[in-house]
């Protein structure tokens, strides 16, 4: 879905341009995104797999949630809202704790250039997984996967062709927050 969004220099502070995310995309221009990672505290991460008819990274796995955030909308407000879209869970502002500002730069084979500055939270997950309904056209399944197993696939090299690469070091933080907050 096409939706106007705001664009940000390459130092992330908002340039007051607003453009279509396919025009965004087309011409490589940085802009806001949110990743909400839901956790357990029984030690288990929440992951989605991609869409299969996604125009990036089909049917990989990814952060729980994630989403562009609309011109002029929140950050917190966007997370919020992709939650409720994607996984079909109503959250509150305040149960997102952001942990990170990371400045991502993809370009994919069909011409996409990703330039993003991803607004990272984390949120406790307290509800069962057959609770969650998945965004039939975003969403191809959901998971619960050991912490320790997720760090060992992802930034521990074990399995990093099933994930999105989004890199060592931004799978590396997400688990070391997570791993944080279950000492707690």
């Amino acid at each position: 879905m096409d939706e106007l969004i705001d664009i940000l220099h390459e130092n992330g502070s908002p340039t007051g341009t607003v453009l279509l995310k396919s025009k965004a995309h087309q011409r490589g221009l940085f802009h806001p995104t949110v990743h909400v990672w839901f956790y357990t505290n029984r030690g288990e991460v929440l992951l989605q797999q991609r869409g299969k008819n996604k125009a990036t990274h089909p049917l990989l796995w990814d952060v729980s949630v994630a989403g562009h955030i609309a011109a002029g909308e929140a950050y917190e407000i966007a997370a919020v809202r992709e939650v409720l879209e994607e996984i079909g869970l109503t959250i509150k502002p305040e149960q997102l704790e952001k942990i990170a500002v990371v400045k991502a730069m993809h370009t994919h084979s069909n011409g996409i250039q990703d330039n993003e500055f991803h607004q990272v939270y984390l949120c406790a997950l307290t509800v069962p997984l057959t609770q969650l309904t998945k965004q039939e056209s975003e969403v191809e399944a959901l998971q619960l996967k050991p912490l320790l197993r997720f760090a060992e696939e992802t930034w521990g090299l074990a399995q990093t062709n099933a994930y999105v690469p989004h890199g060592s070091d931004y799978y590396k933080l997400i688990c070391k927050e997570i791993q944080a907050r279950l000492k707690r």
